[in-house]
């Protein structure tokens, strides 16, 4: 295995860490009821999917 020589510095580390950040969820508009919600997944409020209906949603009474 290889073995490093000397020690790297802080900055080099960092520079090499500074896009291991956690990225943001891409959101989009329902086009069915305009609610917000990430890309890719069922809408949390009507509960459709690319226009068709995914999952039933109860309604409150």
């Amino acid at each position: 295995m290889a073995h490093p020589k000397r020690r790297q510095s802080k900055t080099r580390t960092a520079k090499r860490r500074s896009h291991d950040h956690a990225q943001l969820p891409t959101l989009a508009i329902c086009p069915n009821c305009g609610a917000w919600y990430v890309f890719h997944t069922v809408c949390g409020e009507c509960g459709y999917y690319r226009g068709k209906l995914a999952v039933a949603k109860e309604t409150a009474e």
